[in-house]
Formats: structure tokens, C-alpha cells, sequence
């Protein structure tokens, strides 16, 4: 890998960073901020995305996959709503959060594999 792919990568990843920030903003703006559905779309979107780049464009792998998808999905945002949730006393939501990110994503990351594989 040479400095201009690095390079490349770095600023996809922030171009990924927006446009999670944009989709969490214009999910909450429809569904309100009480659940945090706009992170949970965010990281289904991006698991499949992954599975499907890593798959259908292996030599695109790393600039989309490590950058643009890297920046635009969120593990730490998904668990840190998780807490919140548990923290305000909506323990069901919080277990369903955490539950259906990873099985969601498990399911999109699959798919998008499946997918890439056929084209």
C-alpha cells in the first residue's frame, strides 16, 4: 500500500463519519430520539455494505471498507445508546438494542457476502 491510498482512505473514512451523522440526524428527525434507530439503520446499511464490497470489489476492499463503511458505521455509539438506555430505566429497549444490532448486522454483513459472491 503506498501514502496515496492511506491518504485516500483517511478521507473516505470522514466522508463516512458525515454521512452517519446525516442518517442518524434525518432518522431521528422522522422517528424521534427515544430509541436510537438511526444508529441501528447505520450499522445495518454499513454490514451489508461491507459484506457486499469485500466480496464484489476485494481491490476496493480497503478504501471503501476500511475507510468510507469504517467511518459511517459505529460500534461505540451503538453500545454507548445501549447504556444510555439502561441507565434511563428502559432495560427492554436496551437488551433489544444490543440484541438486534448484532443480529442484524450478522444477518445484513451475510447477505451483502451472499450477494457479492453472486454478482
Amino acid at each position: 500500500m503506498n501514502l496515496l491510498l492511506f491518504v485516500a482512505a483517511a478521507l473516505a473514512g470522514g466522508i463516512g463519519a458525515v454521512l452517519r451523522y446525516l442518517a442518524d440526524l434525518g432518522v431521528a428527525r422522522l422517528a424521534g430520539r427515544r430509541l436510537p434507530w438511526g444508529i441501528l439503520i447505520v450499522n445495518v446499511t454499513g454490514s451489508f455494505a461491507l459484506g457486499l464490497v469485500t466480496t464484489a470489489l476485494p481491490d476496493a476492499a480497503f478504501l471503501l471498507g476500511a475507510g468510507l463503511l469504517g467511518g459511517y458505521t459505529t460500534f461505540s455509539t451503538a453500545m454507548l445508546d445501549t447504556v444510555a438506555l439502561w441507565r434511563d430505566g428502559e432495560r427492554p429497549a436496551s437488551a433489544v438494542n444490543a440484541v438486534g444490532m448484532l443480529v442484524l448486522g450478522l444477518a445484513a454483513a451475510g447477505l451483502g457476502l451472499m450477494l457479492g459472491a453472486a454478482l
